[in-house]
């Protein structure tokens, strides 16, 4: 897929420096802290105008660019494993065109423009990137992928899980095998269930749970989550025993470890598109969830001439899919108010199955786009789940538009304190200004949305992470006026001494419960500058 770029060198440099900054906290969000930021789409839409920009502009391809970079440094809550064969990423593919370009940029450099070659074709597993190393049969580590070069030391998490064996045999003296730790979506709906009634954070998806548990500190907790594993690749091998990726993989099964029947053989780039058709239409029927096809030379002989570029290799590429979409009525216009006092409308839906997720809500985003596609109450609407975030409303079906349809009126006051909704002016030149997109609750001193809101986010992972103060229970808190600016969080404990609401006697509360809340804020009075 080409893009069309028309900047002078400068803008090109700003352009690049914008870019890598955005793709860097990306990375961050979801390789350290299982939170993604952006939906899968956007965030490759950053990395095609990345590349477009250094490929016209070489001397932006730096050591420190994004494009040069695999993943993000491992935790410091684990500890390191240095891979011996680094564990990189994949191109990718998003129209039958680019899938075109690979094949003939293989056949160029193997030097056989016109030879037919073989490859394997498997779905793209959204879950979390492992490697197993086993030496004489017995699994001695695993870690995660890091940054492609060092990852994070989860042996005795992955050893809990059992589709893992901890002894194979009849496998090489060296044999580290690479696949995807995933949870699959009912296992993923009943965890989340639990975790509801327990009043502990829900996940966004199949692919954050896995993450997250995979990336436990205590093993007993991974133990707890039912996780499982696909073996489709490898890093070092000694002595090395198939001259094949399928055969390869057939020995994997073979060790007793899980591997996707769904895998075949493609002798063409018609064949190729076909698979990847096939396996669109099955993907919401699938247990597991996928973002794409997976194509890789078959011979490793081949493999091994074409090698590898920064930071993938040249006989392997992802071709992605694009959001899954379903159709679905809109039986309500509700507004949500931040943290940042952002006044939100979030379209209440008729509820649709959406990529095997049931989806109940999407995103308005702000009053000019509800004016711009026109969303009435009672249309029906093509919505879309791309990523992890709120799904969005994509489209309005005219045709299907009731008589009774209502046009909504966005509110000048916020729905939860009353106060004055405004839309600021910023100053877009010297001599203009321009109405910002957002309405905004002019209360940020005592609007429980945005009071409340910023709490959240204060102990959430991605700042003083405390945990045991959950959503829920900071709502309940909240209520209850036990906490009501973050200061009150860490004089909480010498509070519940003499107050009459006592968490001791709070429903869900027991001795074990408030003494691990009281370590936990405990352990968050000192930081780093980071958080």
């Amino acid at each position: 897929m080409q893009i069309k770029l028309n900047l002078t060198p400068l803008e090109a440099l700003a352009r690049h420096n914008m870019l890598a900054a955005q793709i860097l906290a990306a990375d961050e969000a979801y390789y350290e802290q299982d939170a993604p930021i952006l939906e899968d789409q956007a965030y490759d839409a950053l990395r095609q105008e990345l590349n477009a920009l250094e490929a016209e502009f070489p001397n932006l391809k730096t050591s420190q660019s994004p494009t040069q970079i695999l993943g993000t440094k491992p935790s410091s809550n684990f500890a390191k494993i240095t891979h011996k064969v680094p564990m990189l990423s994949l191109e990718n593919a998003f129209e039958k065109e680019d899938l075109l370009d690979f094949i003939t940029r293989a056949r160029k450099f193997l030097g056989q423009p016109n030879a037919q070659i073989e490859f394997i074709a498997e779905p793209k597993i959204d879950g979390l990137s492992a490697s197993i190393r086993y030496e004489n049969g017995i699994l001695v580590h695993a870690a995660t992928r890091g940054d492609g070069f060092e990852g994070e030391d989860i042996t005795a998490n992955i050893k809990t899980i059992s589709s893992i064996p901890n002894h194979i045999q009849n496998a090489p003296a060296v044999l580290e095998v690479r696949g995807e730790v995933y949870m699959d979506k009912n296992d993923f709906a009943v965890l989340n269930e639990a975790q509801a009634a327990a009043g502990k954070k829900v996940f966004a998806n199949p692919r954050n749970s896995a993450a997250g548990s995979l990336r436990q500190k205590d093993p007993s907790i991974t133990a707890a989550r039912p996780l499982k594993f696909f073996a489709y690749t490898w890093g070092e091998v000694s002595p090395f025993p198939a001259p094949t990726q399928m055969e390869m993989v057939q020995l994997f099964a073979s060790y007793g470890l899980s591997t996707n029947p769904l895998m075949q053989k493609c002798n063409s780039l018609d064949e190729m598109q076909a698979y990847y058709e096939k396996i669109g239409f099955m993907r919401s029927n699938l247990r597991y969830d996928i973002d794409g096809v997976v194509f890789k030379l078959n011979s490793l002989e081949l493999q091994q001439q074409l090698g590898f570029v920064a930071r993938a290799p040249r006989w392997a590429i992802a071709y992605k899919f694009s959001a899954e979409q379903a159709i679905t009525i809109v039986e309500n216009i509700e507004i949500q108010v931040g943290r940042t006092g952002v006044l939100t409308p979030v379209a209440k839906l008729q509820p649709v199955n959406v990529g095997g997720v049931i989806v109940s809500n999407a995103t308005l985003h702000n009053e000019e786009e509800i004016i711009r596609k026109d969303v009435r109450i009672g249309d029906t609407v093509i919505v879309q789940r791309a990523g992890d975030v709120i799904p969005q409303v994509v489209e309005v079906l005219l045709d299907k538009r009731p008589a009774n349809s209502s046009v909504f009126i966005f509110p000048e006051t916020c729905p939860v304190c009353g106060s004055l909704a405004l839309r600021d002016e910023k100053q877009a030149t010297k001599t203009t200004t321009k109405t910002d997109v957002a309405r905004r609750c002019s209360n940020d001193v005592s609007c429980d949305a945005q009071v409340l809101g910023r709490l959240i986010h204060f102990v959430s992972r991605l700042a003083f992470d405390i945990e045991g103060l959950g959503e829920r229970t900071l709502i309940e808190f909240y209520e209850k006026q036990l906490i009501r600016s973050m200061a009150d969080i860490f004089t909480l404990e010498a509070r519940n001494t003499a107050s009459f609401t006592k968490i001791d006697n709070m429903n869900g509360w027991g001795v074990q419960s408030v003494a691990n809340l009281w370590a936990s804020i405990n352990s968050r009075r000192t930081i780093g500058l980071e958080r």
